[in-house]
């Protein structure tokens, strides 16, 4: 399920060096004795503090730098002590050290005590100060704060004790010779500690973003922040109920607070774990879990700060104890993003989405031989360090002292897809479309990855039967490119079209061993700057959109207005705005793919499919702008051109993709040749992609019925084609009917498809298509056509009934026929260019073909 990178390695990047500066200490040219290195902190700047056994019987501390790639010796104890919590501050001139009671052998600390804390100068190496001597253990964590007091140096050090206290030490500095920098007065230090915490029993802390989280027992059981500020500021900016057993931790439990390798807790003392995950978007996770009495059921809590809700999931471990011995009794939680990874070995694995969660089928749920996070250790020994990048983990082995980057493996997520396709059980569906969500709106724009999916999707063309395929594709690709806006689009922009099934399939809403159950409005006290406000927001906004019906913007609302619009071929005001709309979304296709040209797409003028692209634009800016007027209307502008464009270019790319998979030619476009079974496959796919569109009534790229028409009739025998015709699956576009006259002959089977097809045609179009194609009936039509309008025109004259003998040259023989020659004479005189609409028909034609229709209807054979 991870795909790991190592990142750092104690072995790889630290021992050679170390080894190096044994033997110079020894002065023997190859060191071979044991070091002992260790890993003690890592610091918010991604330093790395370690410690290792010297060959002359001392202990020295050190500290790795990520981006120079070098290490650096700053202190080296005249003896091995035993070093439980290390910081360095941020100028690294000030060293601050734990260490803890030695029982082995006659080595012990003086005086006696378990823990003794120092505050040591390393720019000179000149002064230790003694902070603490206590009989518990005490961690040490230099802020690493940007401040503007560039006048002044200054250090701020929190000092956590298992006695349940948090205090914070200002350390003021002085620089001497230009170099040098000493403590100022150190003997007044204790009067300038602040008591930040009383009464703990748990603490984390988050270097990232100088956050201190903190549990106090003496009320019930509170979640609190502490955020701390340049110079000297802090405040208390989050307060978070949370319902957990009357003894949740049986020690004082530090999370992210180094590395006591003398203290190891066992995990049967453990009764709750937890971690708190952030994310710059503003989202918080609080995730805990709970091991049931009979150790067949484990219970575990993911609470959504910024979705208001507490999600609790009780998952049975089975009842088989012989096949999965397991030791670890808690699961192991990464952050992923916007997704949790709940990991428990050989029994499951979750990845919750933290941000779509209103239904369990848009997260991932394995178990038994389908679990398989990919790590090479075991995960008792597997710590959570904060994450970096958005979309990836950073776990670090205790055990081997190296740090990975763990990120998500598509090629894992690709394989669920695929292996699920060959299950015909429907009741795969929820992995599968759990896989695809995480696929594509997970792992961001990788347009390698996006052409797998879209070649599984050619494969798999048949919709599932709980939910449609493409029409998922289609909602997460677009998803994708709005979600960073603001947490909140998660309510207001469609993401998944099963939220329009009427009933849901119970597979999709449960899953099999797992029970989970939801808290709304978990009532957070928020307040602060920056990141608060954003999370603050996030959570009001959620609070307020549950209470609104319907929220989330529903693409079948377009369909009556469609219609409407469809029914109404003149332009309007309304129509002049829309096409406004959809000239901004066609600009923006433009501008992105200059030179994609592999499918004919955008190169004519679709009169419909322009009025439903610029009504989809008008809609949901309609939308955004009722539910988030925060974002501002030039933003919502920019987000709704973008977000038409994008389902405009993402159908473009599902054609070209599948154009390339089957190796079609310009030869497609021609009329004449029989279709192959390359393009039998594209015309299938294409139709499904119209079967999913017109569900969601979303629009096309403007030549897309043109194109499937052109396949259609290679493909499709001619009843069926007109069987399509009829029933509404294929729209016949001028721009097909002019090549369909034009191209093809005038064979039987061909003339009998154009009279079928002209049949069906409403008239102003039929009118239009008659003069593109050159044959005897056409032209009679377009003769009966143009007299009948003449005469139409002439009946509404005044002094239509004028005597028809006054004109030299009368012939009363045939009266009808003189009639007709008469009235046809009358207007030729009358307009200068009476042909001009009509593609200049010849009169004598006209006078001909009325003739002999004439006849026709008086019985006559007609010659």
């Amino acid at each position: 399920m991870l795909k790991l990178k190592q990142k750092f390695g104690l072995h790889r990047d630290v021992e050679s060096d170390i080894l190096r500066k044994e033997a110079s200490v020894c002065r023997v040219r190859e060191y071979s004795g044991a070091v002992d290195t260790c890993i003690l902190n890592i610091e918010g700047d991604g330093g790395i503090l370690y410690s290792w056994k010297g060959a002359t019987g001392t202990t020295r501390i050190g500290k790795y730098d990520p981006d120079t790639k070098q290490n650096k010796l700053l202190y080296s104890f005249d003896k091995q002590v035993c070093v439980s919590s290390c910081s360095l501050n941020k100028d690294e001139t000030l060293l601050a050290v734990s260490l803890a009671q030695n029982t082995r052998g006659e080595e012990h600390l003086k005086p006696i005590s378990k823990c003794l804390t120092l505050l040591i100068e390393i720019h000179p190496i000149n002064n230790t100060k003694v902070l603490k001597a206590v009989d518990c253990r005490v961690k040490v964590q230099f802020l690493h704060q940007e401040t503007d007091r560039r006048s002044v140096l200054e250090s701020h050090l929190l000092l956590l004790t298992e006695d349940g206290y948090v205090d914070l030490y200002h350390v003021l500095l002085a620089k001497q010779e230009g170099y040098r920098v000493v403590m100022v007065n150190p003997e007044r230090l204790a009067k300038t500690v602040e008591r930040i915490v009383e009464d703990l029993i748990w603490v984390q802390w988050d270097g990232h973003t100088q956050r201190l989280y903190c549990f106090t027992h003496k009320d019930k059981f509170v979640l609190r922040c502490v955020q701390f500020y340049p110079n000297r500021k802090f405040e208390t900016v989050m307060e978070l109920p949370l319902g957990l057993p009357a003894n949740p931790f049986h020690t004082v439990k530090f999370v992210n607070l180094g590395f006591d390798h003398y203290h190891m807790e066992r995990p049967e003392q453990e009764t709750v774990q937890m971690k708190v995950f952030t994310n710059r978007m503003g989202s918080m996770c609080v995730c805990y879990s709970q091991p049931l009495k009979d150790k067949q059921e484990l219970k575990y809590t993911v609470v959504l700060v910024h979705k208001d809700c507490r999600k609790t999931f009780r998952v049975s471990l089975g009842s088989d104890q012989s096949q999965h011995k397991t030791t670890q009794l808690h699961p192991l939680f990464i952050p992923m993003g916007y997704y949790i990874l709940v990991y428990l070995k050989d029994h499951f694995l979750h990845c919750i989405n933290t941000r779509q969660h209103e239904m369990i089928c848009h997260s991932l749920f394995l178990s038994g031989q389908d679990v398989d996070l990919g790590l090479q250790c075991e995960p008792a020994n597997v710590t959570v360090l904060h994450a970096e990048e958005e979309c990836c983990g950073s776990l670090l082995d205790l055990a081997s002292g190296e740090i990975h980057t763990a990120e998500l493996s598509p090629d894992y997520l690709l394989q669920i897809l695929q292996s699920r396709s060959r299950c015909p059980d429907s009741k795969a569906d929820p992995q599968r479309l759990a896989a695809l969500h995480c696929l594509l709106v997970y792992m961001g724009n990788n347009p390698n990855l996006e052409l797998k999916i879209i070649e599984w999707l050619c494969n798999n063309v048949s919709a599932l039967e709980s939910f449609d395929q493409i029409q998922e594709f289609i909602l997460a690709s677009l998803y994708r490119i709005s979600y960073e806006k603001s947490l909140s689009l998660d309510k207001v922009l469609p993401y998944s079209s099963v939220f329009d099934k009427k009933e849901l399939p119970e597979y999709l809403s449960s899953i099999p061993g797992v029970l989970c159950t939801t808290e709304l409005h978990i009532e957070p006290v928020l307040k602060g700057k920056g990141f608060w406000t954003e999370l603050q927001w996030n959570a009001e906004r959620t609070k307020y959109l549950d209470a609104v019906p319907n929220p989330r913007y529903r693409t079948s609302h377009i369909k009556t207005e469609w219609d409407k619009l469809r029914s109404e071929p003149r332009l309007n005001s309304h129509t002049n705005h829309l096409e406004e709309n959809t000239k901004k979304v066609l600009s923006m296709v433009d501008t992105w793919c200059l030179d994609k040209k592999l499918v004919p797409l955008f190169q004519e003028e679709d009169h419909q499919q322009r009025v439903l692209i610029g009504l989809t634009v008008d809609k949901l800016r309609e939308h955004l702008n009722r539910h988030l007027p925060r974002l501002g209307k030039k933003k919502i502008d920019s987000l709704v051109i973008c977000y038409v464009a994008k389902l405009l270019e993402l159908i473009r790319h599902m054609l070209e993709s599948a154009w390339l998979k089957y190796k079609l030619g310009p030869r497609v476009l021609c009329l004449m040749q029989q279709g192959t079974a390359a393009e039998w496959a594209v015309f299938h796919f294409m139709f499904r992609i119209l079967e999913a569109t017109s569900g969601l009534c979303l629009p096309l790229p403007p030549g897309y019925h043109t194109l499937l028409a052109v396949i259609a009739v290679r493909c499709l025998p001619h009843h069926t084609f007109l069987q399509y015709i009829d029933h509404g699956f294929l729209q016949l576009t001028e721009t097909f009917l002019s090549r369909l006259m034009t191209d093809l002959d005038n064979s039987d089977a061909n003339e009998r498809l154009k009279f079928s097809i002209l049949k069906r045609l409403p008239k102003p179009m039929k009118q239009r298509i008659y003069h593109m194609w050159d044959h005897p009936v056409s032209s009679a039509s377009i003769s009966r056509d143009y007299t009948r309008t003449l005469l139409e025109r002439q009946s509404n004259k005044k002094g239509f009934a004028s005597t028809s003998t006054e004109k030299p040259g009368f012939r009363p023989e045939f009266l009808p026929l003189t009639y007709l020659a008469k009235v046809l004479s009358d207007i030729e005189e009358q307009a200068l260019n009476p042909f001009e609409e009509q593609e200049n028909v010849d009169a004598r034609f006209v006078e001909e073909t009325a003739l002999k229709q004439t006849l026709i209807l008086l019985g006559f054979d007609g010659k």
